[in-house]
């Protein structure tokens, strides 16, 4: 089935934002496609803050793995508990089933959860460059069949089971992860907290632990603390061909700052980061272009692109985090800059 068209949302690159680490070591201009246009101008400002400061934003990418959960059927709670114990002891040969459906997934391990006589496996992969939605349900479907036809009492339920878990909120993902899991961080000097963020660490902090923690518990917040992580990641995964939807989970993540003697630390930890260089979506003309200059096209090792894009999806997100946090300390400057940005496009509307 092809498209019948394109849906315009506007664009503009910000930056360059400043970023080192594991996986990027680069001034990086990043497109942002949204409606929201304030988020333009916010997110310039924390690159601009990004390179007044040592080292920039410092990316570490600490892990990498899309998961996929089949649901399977036995008689009774001692069935399942027997069939996954012998998953667990297969596991070399499930990992051999795998590489026979894709040159790059890989079965990096493997989870399960007993619910009565309903047995729930979480396979978690890595999937080279591609985001790898399409790659890990096709090796999982493998994965069913050879369960089923090598373990007795054991049927087929659903080729997924929400364990997973995809485009939903979840404690398990915050936990283990989902996609690639990636930290950001930047040392703000004191001078560059006053003359760029109009504030101070101490009032960055204490909004942080009343608005993110507190406010965030009293919401019902499931594994995430943050202020806009969505924003960001939705203009990006736009701009960049990915699956929208997985802003859901990718916007779980928490926020943490400190006041290190007036200068800022402040972080952003993102454990559900679900992006790719290859795949559906990625050879559409303006994504192709984005891509390429985003350094993401470049030949590196396998997995290597996707895990740049993931660099520079999280330190694009500390750059509109900690604009944002800065602006709430101030009071009356996040309406402001809504009502100058928005009714100067728009036009005036009361």
């Amino acid at each position: 089935m092809n498209a019948d068209g394109v849906a315009a949302v506007p664009l503009s690159w910000i930056g360059p934002i400043r970023i080192t680490g594991n996986a990027v070591n680069d001034n990086v201009c990043v497109p942002l496609a949204t409606y929201e246009s304030p988020l333009w101008p916010s997110v310039a400002r924390g690159a601009r803050v990004s390179r007044q400061c040592d080292g920039g934003v410092v990316v570490t990418v600490v892990d990498d793995r899309m998961t996929r959960s089949i649901l399977l059927e036995t008689d009774s709670a001692c069935d399942a508990f027997a069939a996954a114990q012998a998953l667990h002891d297969q596991l070399p040969e499930l990992r051999r089933i795998v590489s026979t459906t894709s040159r790059f997934a890989r079965l990096v391990a493997m989870r399960h959860q007993i619910v009565g006589n309903i047995l729930f496996v979480r396979f978690e992969f890595t999937t080279g460059d591609a985001a790898g939605h399409n790659m890990v349900t096709l090796a999982a479907q493998r994965l069913i069949e050879g369960i089923v036809a090598g373990i007795p009492g054991v049927r087929y339920g659903s080729i997924s089971g929400n364990y997973c878990t995809d485009k939903k909120a979840s404690a398990v993902n915050g936990i283990l992860g989902r996609g690639k899991n990636a930290i950001a961080e930047i040392l703000v000097p004191v001078a560059v907290v006053a003359q760029t963020l109009h504030t101070t660490a101490r009032r960055i902090v204490d909004l942080n632990v009343r608005k993110n923690l507190i406010g965030t518990t009293l919401a019902g917040g499931v594994r995430s603390a943050n202020a806009h992580y969505a924003n960001m990641l939705l203009a990006v995964y736009l701009a960049t061909g990915q699956d929208g939807a997985n802003i859901v989970e990718g916007s779980q993540g928490i926020t943490h700052a400190e006041d290190r003697d007036g200068d800022l630390y402040f972080s952003c930890s993102l454990p559900n980061l679900i992006v790719g260089t290859t795949g559906n979506g990625k050879s559409i003309d303006f994504v192709e272009e984005n891509l390429t200059r985003l350094g993401c096209r470049a030949e590196r090792g396998v997995g290597e692109n996707a895990r740049r894009l993931a660099g520079i999806v999280a330190a694009t997100v500390l750059c509109g985090e900690l604009s944002l946090m800065a602006a709430q300390t101030v009071p009356g400057e996040l309406m402001r800059a809504h009502v100058r940005m928005e009714r100067s496009l728009n036009g005036d509307h009361k």
